[in-house]
């Protein structure tokens, strides 16, 4: 099978849903000729024109405002955030409006809001951050995290199919590092279905979007060691599967929660509070939380390092959950 990176698979999906579906339209800055920040879009103003692919003034309120009253219309917007960081300028409008939408007026608002994530390219603590707890908070909008090629494209074409709001963070630091097998037909992968990416016996290790990888790497060191790791890809943070991250949690009885946002008060707290509440008794050892410093993001390569969560910080802490 062809291979993609990460980045074309997302454009793919973007382009073969707007073939299909005259509804599906693209807006946010700079998304027009110059093709986005990341230059996901490249290429696509030129095939569909220019109502087809906004460019918006700089104004993330104005763009989730247009995808607001856009879906209410009937199209199907797929609006972009140059950065996941600057959601924090329209959050009023995402999580006071959008989000209780269909619980207040029985409408279905059916918009993706695509929000590049994540840190590991110097550029800071404006450009870095990872915001999904924010909305995790907030019931009503459905939150995605593809790790991989083949879920970018098959997660974001069942996103832009789905009748609610669905935000959709993709791991900038993928784009154009990691590549995959994806198919050139159009599929989906279903929102709110984890998936065992790698069996192990020892100790369960629940992640989602690019530290999934970090996991992998740390997995292959402590195989050698003969602790072996099993890592569990949520994919999608609500709807939460629930049942597979416990079905591994029973089987290790040991547990790990991995993610790149800040600790505290992040998602990993909120699943350590599910494993307790649902599970307790298979606990054979205390739950281990690894997530970035509670700090900015720094601009130091050597200290952004130190921020970030990493295949040492995986492997140290396996080592004393696997002795304990």
């Amino acid at each position: 099978m062809r291979q993609l990176f990460y980045g074309e698979a997302i454009r793919e999906a973007v382009r073969q849903e707007m073939r299909a579906d005259e509804r599906v339209y693209i807006l946010g800055e700079d998304v027009a000729v110059y093709g986005g920040v990341y230059g996901i879009s490249k290429g696509l103003f030129e095939e569909f024109g220019p109502k087809r692919v906004k460019n918006t003034p700089l104004s993330e309120t104005a763009i989730i405002g247009e995808a607001i009253g856009a879906s209410i219309n009937g199209l199907r917007p797929v609006a972009e955030m140059q950065f996941s960081d600057f959601i924090t300028t329209a959050l009023s409008t995402l999580l006071d409006v959008a989000a209780p939408f269909y619980f207040r007026l029985g409408t279905n608002l059916p918009f993706v809001l695509r929000c590049p994530f994540g840190g590991g390219q110097r550029i800071g603590p404006y450009h870095s951050k990872c915001p999904e707890a924010w909305l995790f908070h907030t019931p009503g909008l459905k939150i995605v995290t593809p790790s991989t090629p083949y879920d970018a494209k098959g997660m974001l074409i069942a996103a832009i199919r789905d009748p609610d709001p669905v935000v959709y963070f993709e791991h900038k630091k993928l784009y154009y590092e990691l590549k995959g097998e994806v198919p050139e037909e159009s599929y989906e992968v279903p929102l709110g279905k984890a998936a065992v990416i790698r069996e192990g016996r020892d100790i369960s290790l629940i992640s989602y979007g690019g530290m999934i990888h970090t996991a992998l790497k740390a997995a292959g060191f402590l195989e050698k060691e003969g602790i072996s790791l099993e890592v569990v890809d949520l994919r999608s943070l609500c709807p939460l599967d629930e049942e597979t991250m416990i079905r591994s949690f029973k089987k290790t009885n040991k547990i790990i929660f991995l993610h790149e946002a800040w600790m505290r008060g992040g998602v990993g707290a909120e699943l350590l509070s599910i494993i307790c509440e649902k599970a307790f008794d298979h606990l054979a050892a205390a739950p281990v939380r690894i997530a970035a410093k509670d700090t900015p993001v720094p601009y130091s390569p050597l200290l952004e390092d130190d921020y970030l969560p990493s295949v040492d910080k995986i492997i140290d802490a396996a080592r004393k959950l696997k002795r304990s």
